[in-house]
């Protein structure tokens, strides 16, 4: 197969996350990446099928693992060398287009009886992703024995795969998965009917996090935080009532609730009252110090993007008993449903394939990689690799 492989090198580790401060342009250089020839995965045990990706998603925690930024608290759970990419849609060896569902699970791990979470559905929280017949990884696209969507060729157990409808784009088929990620972290958020919601970052969590909130939710105003213009219709046209720049998110949080705005001696304003549940979705640590400042007492703050280790002011969250949530990735609901069911139902019925805005063959990866981490300045938002491009 031909696939892209990430290292584990200290040296470019260290160089990559200079760059990613410095010169982003030459990050995808520097990064330990090299697009090779390498032996398919063999399949590991019983349940599982070799599945040919058509399309592969650059997520942001991709990004953050190329760039250094990842935290080293995943590293138990990362086997290396591994082949990035787990927003994956491909086809099976008789043609049937599936998704790929990455967490690497009991039941893929051959993990026998299954731990509690998987029992009862909860793959997300599985204790068990360093143990059984494959090395230890948190999903696919993490892992040196699967592979990963960023090759033409990976192994899933039969637990992952979703067959993808008939009628559904590739282009809307690829965001399945993150838009997976979106729905789980708007049911942990328990919105009830009309309350008002900000959307923090308007990349593909938060737009998929809108999309969302308007199919599972009776939700009151949206307002969506997006710093870039493409990121702002994209956010209205999928179901925001209001849009704002990240500089006048407070402002705008106050004039939609009628909060009272409060100017600290040093640091950023803050509201007495605000919105009533805040979803951050960028991993910025500033965009998350805002959500504590514009969420009302007792309301609800969700970090659905990956967050970074830098320090952040608490004072808010035990000012006001903010309830903090955190939303990884998705299992089984708490009204019966997966959530990947409900990702494919919202897929069939709103228009998701304009986010893909780009696309790369393998051999184009620094392009590609470069892309992705500029997206928003570039008015784009999904950045994909085409597996069947040359």
């Amino acid at each position: 197969m031909i696939a892209i492989e990430l290292k584990r090198s200290v040296p470019r580790y260290a160089a990559s996350k200079l760059a990613g401060r410095t010169t982003p342009g030459l990050l995808p250089y520097l990064a330990p990446l090299r697009v090779g020839h390498y032996d398919d995965p063999e399949i590991p045990g019983e349940g599982w099928v070799r599945v040919a990706p058509r399309l592969s998603g650059i997520c942001g925690s991709d990004l953050a693992m190329i760039s250094g930024d990842a935290s080293f608290y995943f590293s138990p759970i990362v086997s290396m060398p591994f082949v990035p990419g787990h927003e994956v849609v491909g086809t099976l060896d008789d043609g049937t287009r599936v998704v790929i569902e990455p967490v690497l699970a009991c039941a893929a791990r051959g993990v026998e009886p299954p731990c509690e979470a998987c029992a009862r559905g909860d793959v997300g929280l599985c204790v068990r992703t360093a143990h059984g017949i494959i090395a230890p990884a948190l999903q696919t696209g993490f892992c040196e024995d699967t592979g990963g969507g960023w090759g033409t060729m990976l192994v899933a157990h039969e637990s992952q795969i979703h067959r993808v409808p008939d009628g559904l784009p590739d282009e809307a088929a690829v965001l399945i998965e993150p838009l997976a990620c979106a729905a789980h972290a708007v049911l942990r958020a328990n919105i009830e009917p009309d309350e008002t919601v900000v959307v923090s970052g308007a990349g593909t969590m938060g737009l998929l996090t809108i999309a969302a909130l308007r199919q599972l939710t009776n939700a009151g105003r949206v307002i969506a935080v997006a710093k870039h213009g493409r990121q702002q219709r994209e956010a209205l046209r999928l179901g925001a009532d209001d849009v704002t720049t990240p500089s006048n998110a407070t402002r705008a949080v106050r004039l939609a609730t009628g909060a009272h705005l409060h100017s600290p001696d040093i640091g950023d304003a803050w509201l007495a009252g605000g919105t009533d549940v805040s979803f951050e979705c960028s991993g910025n640590a500033a965009a998350l110090d805002t959500c504590f400042r514009i969420t009302r007492g007792r309301g609800r703050v969700v970090l659905v993007g990956l967050p970074g280790a830098a320090k952040i002011d608490l004072a808010p969250v035990w000012h006001r008993e903010l309830d903090v949530l955190g939303a990884y990735t998705y299992g089984m609901e708490s009204n019966g449903q997966r959530t990947f069911d409900l990702a494919i139902g919202i897929a069939q019925r709103v228009d998701l394939a304009p986010l893909v805005s780009a696309k790369y063959p393998l051999t184009r990866y620094a392009e590609a990689i470069d892309h992705a981490m500029d997206a928003g300045r570039l008015d784009s938002v999904k950045v994909v690799f085409d597996l069947d491009a040359k």
